[in-house]
């Protein structure tokens, strides 16, 4: 049998089974240079990178049965012309011998340094795909022969596919850090060490609301959540996935209040490529993404009507169409929304339509105001202690009996989130010695008079820069009169904290409280409240 037909069935199944055998290419490459080294004469075999980014040729990885060369050398940037002719090469099947190739001396000036020998070099293309080189590298005074060449141009196509099995192992391991990384800001924006930790007052306030919770969690029942906002709606949703059997899949939160109208249809269900201007590729919607997972959808009473038809369609049947699309895309999503308006009141009003009303509410969930939950407060200043102290890089601190006190006093109009950002403050204020409760809620220092009052509204909304904290409206018992700037106070603030803060537009608490945005700011000044408090 001739020597090459002889080589090529010794050879070739061992060069495969070492490929299947390793996925980083590394070790296939040191694989690879030993089983090769009794068949032919080698000094190495290398694998390189062309990155067209940089315009650069890197070695990736080294096999020596004799010497060495660098992992990690890389060339200058290449000249454009010579860039582009390896290009055309790489996508090529033509395998170059610098002991008797034209382009031997080209072929050295796109290599790093080390290369000035005998040695082969083939192509390592998928498809249109250029993946890299193989070099082989001859010992001194042994060129490579025909017979040679002929084995090497068989070994392209195993070592392209090993050069495929490490790329898609790099990306899979940067996707793995990316997700990490991703869970470790959610876990530092919740103030938790996992994401599976209970779910705070989960034993005493809440208890109501986690049986619930358990009850329909291993279904795929829609499930709506009501609520004053602040009340913890995302954080039950999310309790919701993870006690479900969607937990090992997606959970995809959107805030529906914050999409624009004419984004919405592309938002939630995708779009094709050319489906509209500016759309230069396909763009998978909420809804994809959220495939054998979870889709909350926070806000749901801020869709447009036209949206909600689509919706409707989508809980009946399954199915997607993008903008743009011709056929439709089936998804398996649970669908959890939250509201913190009457939406049987809006459905009355035609704002919502009667019939997603009802496809969203079969098994609602009330969550209770903070103020209707005060037994928690000492496990939730805890909690966002903590939680500040970790994002805040302090050191972790107890509140006092009196600061337990004064927050079991106040209103909380904002709810959770407000006592979440008042922890903050006064972790901050306190510098990592204590909670500065009582100047976070601005009770901490006498309050200086009031600005002028003026009867003339400004456009701008200016807050002054003052070290004066701003006063909190105390509650007020039904049966209790109170000065007419103190109820003026709450009525605002209720108002703010129904809007998350916003005061303009037809969602604002201008519109709530039927008064001119202009003139409301005014007397925000006037009765010293900052719309940012009551801001996500």
């Amino acid at each position: 049998m001739p020597r090459n037909s002889l080589a090529q069935s010794d050879l070739l199944p061992g060069v495969w089974r070492e490929v299947c055998r390793h996925i980083e290419i590394e070790a296939s490459t040191t694989a690879v240079a030993r089983a090769v080294a009794d068949h032919l004469p080698l000094r190495a075999v290398v694998i390189l990178r062309a990155d067209a980014e940089s315009r650069t040729v890197e070695t990736l990885a080294c096999g020596t049965s004799r010497g060495g060369f660098t992992p990690g050398a890389r060339t200058p940037p290449l000249p454009t012309a010579t860039w582009q002719k390896l290009s055309k090469w790489l996508r090529t099947d033509e395998v170059i011998d610098t002991s008797s190739d034209e382009q031997a001396a080209w072929l050295r000036s796109v290599l790093p340094t080390g290369f000035e020998v005998d040695l082969l070099a083939g192509p390592l293309h998928s498809g249109r795909d250029s993946l890299g080189i193989l070099v082989m590298v001859a010992p001194p005074g042994r060129p490579f022969s025909a017979d040679d060449r002929e084995l090497f141009r068989r070994l392209l196509e195993p070592l392209t596919v090993a050069l495929e099995n490490d790329g898609r192992l790099h990306e899979l391991r940067s996707l793995r850090e990316a997700a990490e990384a991703d869970r470790q800001t959610l876990l530092s924006r919740l103030g938790r060490q996992d994401l599976n930790e209970d779910v705070v007052g989960a034993r005493t306030g809440l208890k109501h609301v986690m049986e619930r919770v358990e009850l329909v969690a291993n279904s795929d029942l829609p499930v709506l959540i009501l609520g004053e906002t602040g009340t913890g709606k995302e954080v039950v949703s999310r309790a919701i996935h993870t006690r479900s059997k969607r937990a090992d899949g997606p959970f995809i939160r959107v805030n529906c209040g914050a999409i624009p109208a004419e984004l919405v249809d592309s938002q939630l269900f995708g779009h094709e490529k050319g489906s509209f201007t500016g759309a230069a590729q396909q763009h998978q919607g909420w809804f994809e993404r959220a495939d054998r997972g979870t889709l909350f959808l926070d806000e749901i009473g801020e869709l447009p009507l036209p949206a909600q038809v689509r919706l409707l369609r989508v809980l009946q049947d399954h199915q997607i169409e993008r903008v743009g699309g011709k056929s439709p895309v089936h998804v398996d999503v649970r669908i959890v929304a939250a509201t913190h308006r009457d939406l049987a009141a809006m459905a009355k009003d035609r704002t919502f339509r009667e019939d997603l009303w009802y496809r969203v509410n079969v098994f609602p969930i009330l969550l209770p105001t903070l103020r209707e939950r005060l037994e928690d407060i000492p496990a939730l200043v805890r909690h966002f202690a903590q939680r500040a102290a970790t994002r805040f890089g302090l050191p972790a601190v107890e509140p006092t009996d009196s600061d337990l006190r004064l927050l079991s006093a106040y209103a909380w109009p904002g709810n959770i989130r407000e006592l979440g950002a008042v922890i903050d403050r006064a972790a901050i204020l306190g510098g990592g010695r204590s909670l500065a409760v009582d100047v976070a809620l601005g009770l901490g220092r006498p309050q200086a008079p009031p600005p002028p009052a003026s009867d003339q509204a400004t456009l701008y909304e200016v807050i002054p820069e003052s070290s004066v904290p701003l006063e909190a409206a105390p509650l007020i018992a039904e049966d209790e009169i109170v000065p007419l700037a103190t109820a003026m106070r709450q009525h605002i603030e209720r108002a703010l904290a129904s809007t998350r803060g916003r005061i303009e537009g037809q969602r604002g608490a201008a519109a709530i409280l039927d008064i001119n945005p202009h003139t409301l700011r005014a007397r925000m000044r006037k009765l010293r409240i900052d719309p940012t408090r009551f801001r996500d």
